[in-house]
């Protein structure tokens, strides 16, 4: 019986108050044990390697299991759908049992004197494959921590970080958490077309972190983070890991060291890979002048952006050593900000606080202008910047997790008729300028700033989001500050990065941070 099979079943087994006794304690059991054996295995301190380390990862992945057990014990008997929680566990842990078996085949047994000594000489290819399965036991961990925090599904409540890709999502797949990779390929198909064959294989392997033949909500979310933006989602991709020689999947942090190492002659010789600790980011590895190697992961941003930086700054020269530096000016479009539409009813509560929805609740002296990403709290580019300095990585409003952010324009709702034209001037030369605009003179609707105030119009695209009435937090109100009338609240560039984040060369962080 095929893994879709076994879904069909176990979900229509959860959906009564026997579907718990009917299997998955067996399962779940079967996991622990499977796991605690293979801790037992990588027990020999010939096998240490760097993150991921499975002797780290087995036995928080069983204290987890136990964790979603007891909460599936205690929610007995309640209806699931497809794609919920029943359905993700089958596949979760037959998935599991399988790479399971894997690892032990390359693990020498306790106690046995006959192991394949090849398995602790660094660089051969078995030792290359238990790197591998180690990747995948730790993307297997982060996705069952994310849609089971604390051992309670919240899959169904997901929130992917760009939200385009949220969007499109919820609006295809429903509440589900995880699809079969068919169903998953013509849906994406029909928003992002891409061709049947070698690289839809491609897009698979890549998609597929846990190689379980499905794609869930969290893996989606994380390719979506790597290669965004969403409009040219599968064009970045493509060439950012089909045809880039940069790229290199399934890598680690020591392995990245090894492979640099034939480049040590050769400065600005680099390769690239998603992160392994912190999922949905990018690691660069790279020869400084001085030949030593490098690694670093740079800011939430397109990697596009942050390749032709190293390009144009002379750090980030030949991938993989290879003396053609792939030319991806093609990916550079000016950035369309988004327009936050305030309405009447926020514009009326902040007038009684003597304060105006624009500005930030942070500093009270600038405006918002970035929106930080999944919750979708506002603030200015500075207090964020001075926030994230101080290893704060989590929302200053709400505590959720950053894990992007993004440049927005604020506008009143009674100036929904006023339009803007932006054009973006050769966005080729200037991809890591700020964009240069031009506007044509338009008719306001609403009054014009007063003499007084010599801020400058700036330009924005032609895009509209409206958002419905924020949930606002409870804020002391700042000091009394002049009501002036706008006709716009608008950004001119992208929120800058932590100072010092992208600058090349940069020291070798700790291993655990790539």
């Amino acid at each position: 019986m095929g893994p879709r099979a076994l879904g069909v079943l176990n979900t229509a087994a959860m959906a009564s108050p026997r579907g718990w006794q009917w299997g998955e304690p067996r399962a779940f059991g079967r996991a622990v044990k499977l796991l605690q054996r293979l801790e037992e295995q990588c027990r020999d301190p010939r096998l240490v390697m760097g993150p991921p380390s499975l002797r780290v990862l087995l036995p928080r992945t069983a204290q987890l299991l136990r964790e979603v057990a007891k909460a599936r014990r205690e929610a007995e008997g309640d209806p699931e759908g497809p794609g919920g929680a029943g359905d993700y566990l089958v596949i979760y842990l037959a998935n599991l049992e399988a790479k399971g078996r894997k690892v032990a085949e390359l693990l020498p047994s306790r106690g046995k004197k006959d192991a394949n000594e090849e398995v602790f000489r660094e660089g051969s290819r078995f030792r290359r494959q238990l790197a591998k399965l180690a990747l995948i036991f730790s993307h297997m961990h982060a996705e069952l921590s994310a849609l089971f925090p604390g051992g309670r599904y919240c899959g169904h409540l997901y929130q992917l970080t760009k939200g385009s890709a949220h969007t499109f999502w919820r609006e295809h797949c429903g509440i589900r958490c995880v699809l079969p990779w068919a169903e998953f390929q013509s849906l994406l198909c029909a928003c992002h077309p891409v061709e049947p064959g070698p690289i839809t294989q491609a897009l698979r392997s890549t998609l597929d972190l846990t190689c379980s033949g499905h794609v869930s909500v969290f893996e989606f979310d994380i390719f979506t983070r790597l290669f965004q933006p969403w409009p040219t989602l599968l064009k970045n991709w493509q060439l950012l890991a089909v045809n880039h020689p940069g790229y290199m999947a399934f890598l680690t942090y020591d392995e990245v060291q090894t492979r640099l190492q034939a480049c040590r002659d050769k400065p600005g010789s680099y390769i690239f890979r998603p992160s392994c600790t912190r999922l949905g980011q990018w690691a660069i590895g790279y020869v400084s002048p001085e030949g030593s190697i490098l690694q670093t992961i740079p800011p939430n941003k397109p990697l596009f952006q942050v390749l032709l930086k190293g390009q144009k700054d002379g750090i980030l020269l030949y991938p993989d050593g290879k003396n053609h530096n792939p030319d991806l000016t093609e990916l550079c479009q000016a950035e369309l900000h988004q327009r936050i539409e305030v309405s009447e009813e926020q514009l009326q509560l902040y007038e009684a606080m003597n304060s105006t929805f624009e500005l930030c609740k942070i500093c009270a002296e600038r405006d918002k202008d970035v929106r930080i990403e999944p919750c979708g709290h506002l603030l200015c580019s500075h207090c964020l910047a001075t926030w994230q300095q101080s290893d704060s990585q989590t929302c200053p409003f709400c505590r959720c997790q950053i894990k992007g952010h993004e440049a927005v324009s604020i506008c009143q709702a009674q100036e929904r008729s006023v339009e803007f034209r932006a054009t973006a001037e050769e966005a080729r030369d200037n991809c890591h300028q700020e964009a240069v605009w031009n506007l044509d003179p338009v008719t306001p609707a609403a009054p014009p700033l007063p003499p007084e105030d010599p801020s400058p119009r700036r330009p924005q695209d032609n895009g509209w989001l409206t958002v419905a009435p924020l949930t606002l937090p409870r804020l002391r109100a700042p000091l009394p500050l002049p009501k002036m009338a706008s006709v716009m609240w608008e950004v001119p560039t992208r929120p800058q990065a932590r100072e010092g984040a992208t600058g090349w060369p940069c020291v070798a962080p700790d291993v655990s941070k790539i």
